[in-house]
């Protein structure tokens, strides 16, 4: 037995907390360590003590190892706790951590070097039985290489990062022209986010089921399984929902793939939590060694996750465990206790809050968040508090919301219910996005797999909003306005004008789209709105803080929530948010864009710039590479021209709207 009184978080946001809070339960002291961006977050001032080791970006902060073992030496602390991302999988990390005198609490070095790298563990799978997805997991890392196995493998396939996961360095090709780029590609993703640029190649399954196996294994030799996830809702090879169980599983299957990710684990001497992931083809199998026959039994071994899952809540709730308090148990030398898992009970959903917009293909959004609020309802792992500001560097996920109930379709209404009343305003996420595929009757059916998103695109694409939620909103906003403005006793009426005929007149701008009204004082004290051809009469208000409510003539009682910043004014108003921006009376009528111009589609780091000034290039072209949140965008040209100017070189950091290039006939 090892004791541990001091557990210092190698690792940032909603996961750094997460750890934390176990670790103030069992009655040990933690420490936080954390870079320039993060010097003012919630997990540093929640933390026992906090170490700055670096600035913003991460390979130069979280990804220093001697920075944060010169950090654990300066706080005493016993253990570190690497939480998942950064250094959770990387061998080198466990093993400097333990010559320094220090636990790690997670697998032994060597184990994460058999099962971190998705290379060795697909060899080492297939040696202990457990069928995998043909590919080629060689040595030679040659571009000629892959682009012979691929002959070999056949398309479509994918192009794969080794180390790390969360869909990083990951990308399909269906074509053998299209291979060298997405080679090139996910190695500068994976050599960005993991530091490790070793790929793999796999047979690319259309339209399989992603179902993983949480495992926990203890220092005396016993491994359990504990159940299964199912996290097929992705976007980009990364997942946005996640619930235990898993619809697809009947209790042969279950017990199969529990078998395999156990016999795997024992085979490598697992210690710790780990997730051994696995794909299931949605239509019928072939033969399967772990399985009792039955023709839906087929599924493939994917890769082993050698640390926490972000999903790991779904498991907690359904089986009234702490992961984290099991990893600190296993660490200090204690026997798991039990030999098969606690039953599951009812099921559990969690969704990731991103700073992202499903709109613009999930681009990375920016900003200073104004509120959070969570109901509570559901459980909130969140990193960020009203006042956090948004950047570049880190991944974009805020956090996860996860609601528990004894059927699926009511986990899938109460974790539904509480999107809508989630109020984060100050940036885009996805939170609309979220509800609409938990309400979507494909997902309430369990007809899921990793193509569902793209699947339902269209029905799940934001619509605009109707004319009477443009109003509610509109009449917030403006007696909210009216609201802040007015003295406690005003001299004269809200939208009281000399000109008696004439209505006082405001126009936002949701988008591309105006929404203008006109107010005046109504009869006895009521006020009069007028927006898209129908007149509104308000007899009364109020505000209280940032939520407002108004009574339309008839007794229609409505409500609003709003916040402003820099111009901009976000309104919630029946589960919808919208960013409205007040047009200014007398507008800049000079401020036009260029004839040409490309623009950064969000802030970011410019990677690579692939063109030079007077080069011919076709529609498509692809012209600038940026980098934000640990993933690649590439800027195209959205016509053949030439290119007449380049605002920006590698290394550029530019804000969303920056002009990057001119591309003109």
């Amino acid at each position: 037995m090892r004791a541990i009184d001091k557990v210092l978080i190698a690792n940032r946001g909603e996961i750094a907390l997460r750890v934390m809070r176990t670790c103030r339960a069992m009655g040990i002291a933690t420490v936080a360590v954390y870079s320039d961006a993060d010097a003012e977050a919630p997990f540093v001032r929640f933390a026992d003590e906090a170490v700055r080791i670096g600035p913003a970006p991460a390979r130069e902060s979280y990804l220093v190892i001697n920075a944060i073992l010169d950090a654990a030496r300066t706080t005493g602390a016993h253990a570190i706790h690497p939480g998942y991302g950064f250094l959770s999988e990387n061998a080198a990390f466990a093993e400097a951590v333990a010559d320094a005198g220090l636990v790690f609490i997670g697998p032994p070095a060597p184990v994460i070097g058999k099962l971190g790298s998705k290379q060795a563990a697909k060899r080492i799978a297939k040696t202990a039985g457990v069928p995998v997805v043909p590919g080629y997991e060689g040595d030679d890392q040659a571009t000629s290489a892959f682009v012979a196995a691929a002959k070999g493998i056949g398309y479509p396939l994918l192009v794969k990062a080794s180390a790390g996961g969360s869909g990083k360095g990951m990308r399909i090709v269906r074509a053998e022209g299209e291979l060298v780029e997405a080679i090139e590609r996910a190695r500068g993703e994976a050599a960005s986010a993991f530091g490790d640029d070793t790929l793999l190649l796999e047979k690319y399954i259309e339209r399989p089921r992603h179902i993983e196996i949480q495992i926990l294994g203890d220092q005396h030799g016993n491994v359990v399984h504990l159940w299964e996830r199912e996290c097929s809702i992705q976007r980009r090879h990364q997942k946005v929902i996640e619930e235990a169980p898993s619809v697809a599983l009947d209790s042969d299957r279950r017990a199969a793939m529990g078998r395999a990710a156990v016999e795997l684990g024992k085979a490598v001497g697992y210690v710790g939590a780990g997730t051994v992931e696995f794909i299931v083809p949605t239509g019928r199998s072939e033969s399967n060694p772990f399985h009792s026959g039955s023709p839906s039994g087929e599924f493939y071994f994917l890769e082993v996750n050698t640390r926490l899952q972000v999903e790991h809540p779904v498991t907690e709730l359904t089986l009234g465990l702490d992961l984290v308090r099991e990893q600190i148990r296993i660490a200090r030398g204690e026997h798991l206790g039990y030999d098969v898992a606690p039953p599951q009970r009812g099921w559990a959903i969690e969704v990731r809050l991103c700073a992202e917009d499903p709109e613009r293909d999930y681009l990375p959004t920016t900003g200073t968040l104004l509120a959070v609020d969570v109901p509570s309802t559901v459980r909130a792992d969140i990193g960020v508090t009203a006042g956090t500001e948004i950047g570049i560097h880190y991944d974009s996920m805020l956090g996860k919301i996860i609601a528990h109930a004894p059927t699926r379709r009511e986990a899938a209404q109460v974790l539904r219910r509480a999107l809508e009343e989630l109020w984060v305003p100050g940036l885009i996420t996805n939170r609309e996005h979220l509800a609409k595929i938990l309400a979507h009757p494909a997902f309430l059916a369990g007809e899921l797999d990793t193509h569902f998103l793209e699947r339902h695109a269209g029905e799940l694409a934001a619509r605009a909003p109707g004319l009477d939620r443009l109003r509610v909103a509109a009449i917030a906003l403006t007696l909210h306005g009216i609201a802040v403005r007015r003295p406690a006793e005003p001299l004269a009426p809200p939208g009281w004008r000399n000109v008696p005929v004439a209505d006082q007149q405001v126009t936002y701008k949701l988008g591309d789209t105006d929404v203008s009204l006109g107010y005046r004082p109504g009869e006895a004290g009521a006020m009069a709105f007028s927006i898209g051809g129908k007149e509104i009469h308000v007899s009364s208000f109020g505000v209280d803080g940032d939520r407002l409510w108004f009574v339309e003539l008839g007794g229609h009682r409505r409500q609003a929530r709003i916040a402003t910043s820099g111009g901009r004014s976000w309104v919630a108003s029946e589960g919808q948010v919208l960013a409205l921006v007040e047009e200014p009376r007398f507008p800049d009528l000079a401020a036009r864009g260029v004839a040409g111009g490309l623009t950064a589609p969000m802030p970011g780091k410019v990677v690579k710039v692939l063109v030079i000034t007077g080069q011919e290039v076709l529609a498509g072209a692809a012209l600038v590479v940026l980098e934000a949140m640990k993933m690649e965008h590439t800027v195209r040209a959205s016509e053949a021209g030439t290119v007449r100017a380049i605002h920006v070189i590698a290394g550029d950091q530019v804000d969303a709207d920056r002009l990057l290039a001119v591309v003109t006939v």
